[in-house]
């Protein structure tokens, strides 16, 4: 039968060959090709799983960072070292992100994201040193470290008509674990029997369930919106590399910078607010909802505000409405910690979400797929690297000065640069204009 032999040539290669390989093209389209719409809602319920995934391990921690502080003898500077590591494992880790997905898949990186996730969380509350905690930490976070970076480029992949939308559920969902992480860990810990230990290492069952939906695209090596199947690899992205120099671009700068000085708030919020009303004098299960109410806002405004943004050609506007309800935020930190602590909680958790709109224009500020991947890895990774140093200081500034007055007024001095940041990377262009 040689019309089927030459429409179909893996036949020759007998039945055992060709049946794992002809089985997932059934399942994965390829480059063209419109995807089956229950693939489409696997891929969604997989990247709000991963998204759930993306802050428990960090805001869990905020919650009982006392409980841990005092079990394995920490310092408040090295407590502060433990509320740095986030940043510089996502700087670290993030930059390996796109080679891997070019080497494995994008959605095979990600379930392996989730499995490291699920494995440091297990390990880290019983490895019984700081070093071993913050080891198995690293494990946990460089899991999420290529996930934070891969979660803009599955969507511009998967859903290049719905970034904005796409963006927003992911965000939304984001926000909610961080929310939830920070709001049950203590009376979890509680109903668990009061031990810190079993508080922390039962987020591990959550990243086990996201692993699942990923499997089915373990296998998938599709080209990102933009790219022939000719033209994805290693050897394309060497051919590309000197037509996208992203380092001359001050949009990508801009972007960089901005998505920096909000990874500092937020790092610092997740892991030092509970700690700073706990010292005004409020009780460890109100401090930590108090962070949840912080993260909780991210829920409704992170599904509306890229939906906003999408739809601005400028994002300025919205960079600043954030970046003073920040200011005004930790002012009323600074003057009354305890008697306005719900204002202030309400307040940073609309400053906070400063991330989904930076992920959203980072969507919006490159016309390829491929360029979306090299301004998420770059945007992402250079930002969490000038991040680092704000969770130390603050460790620093808390133990030498004996009081929150320094670090406060260091976070609210820092969100002046991230407004005109923020600004710049929101003006209407694309990194591929200025590269």
């Amino acid at each position: 039968m040689p019309d089927d032999e030459t429409q179909t040539p893996t036949l020759n290669r007998g039945p055992a060959a060709r049946t794992s390989h002809e089985l997932h093209a059934q399942r994965l389209p390829g480059a063209g090709e419109a995807p089956a719409p229950w693939l489409l809602r696997l891929i969604a319920v997989g990247l709000v799983l991963a998204a759930l995934n993306l802050r428990p391990a960090i805001t869990s921690l905020g919650a009982l960072l006392e409980e841990v502080r005092d079990g394995l003898h920490m310092s408040g500077s090295v407590a502060g070292v433990l509320t740095s590591v986030p940043p510089l494992c996502f700087a670290v880790f993030g930059v390996m992100a796109p080679r891997l997905a070019r080497r494995f898949g994008a959605g095979a990186v990600v379930c392996a994201g989730m499995a490291a996730i699920a494995a440091g969380l297990v390990i880290r509350p019983y490895i019984g040193s700081t070093a071993g905690f913050l080891a198995a930490s690293a494990l946990a976070l460089m899991g999420i470290a290529v996930s934070n970076i891969l979660m803009p480029v599955i969507v511009k992949r998967w859903f290049p008509d719905r970034v904005g939308t796409m963006t927003g559920l992911y965000s939304m969902a984001l926000a909610l674990g961080t929310a939830l992480a920070a709001a049950v860990t203590v009376p979890v810990t509680g109903a668990l029997g009061g031990n810190w230990r079993t508080g922390l290492a039962v987020w591990a069952v959550l990243a086990a369930v996201a692993v699942l939906p990923w499997i089915v695209l373990v296998r998938d090596r599709t080209p990102a919106p933009g790219q022939s199947a000719a033209a994805s690899g290693p050897a394309a992205a060497r051919t590309e590399a000197p037509a996208l120099r992203i380092t001359r671009s001050r949009t990508a700068w801009g972007l960089a910078c901005f998505f920096g000085l909000q990874a500092t708030a937020a790092y610092i919020t997740m892991g030092w607010m509970p700690q700073i009303f706990r010292d005004a004098g409020v009780s460890a299960g109100t401090a930590g909802l108090l962070l949840a109410v912080t993260m909780a806002m991210g829920v409704p405004l992170a599904f509306v505000i890229p939906r906003v943004a999408s739809r601005l050609k400028q994002q300025g506007p919205i960079v600043v409405v954030l970046g003073l309800c920040g200011l005004i935020g930790y002012g009323g930190l600074y003057l009354a910690p305890a008697a306005g602590a719900w204002a202030w909680a309400l307040l940073l958790g609309v400053a906070n979400c400063a991330f989904p709109l930076a992920l959203t224009m980072i969507g919006m500020r490159a016309r390829s797929g491929a360029g979306v991947v090299r301004l998420s890895a770059f945007a992402q990774s250079t930002g969490y690297l000038l991040s680092i140093p704000g969770p130390l200081l603050v460790g620093v500034l808390y133990q030498h000065s004996g009081g929150w007055g320094l670090p406060i007024a260091l976070m609210a001095g820092l969100m002046i640069p991230q407004m005109a940041a923020g600004i710049l990377a929101g003006r209407d262009r694309t990194i591929e204009d200025e590269c």
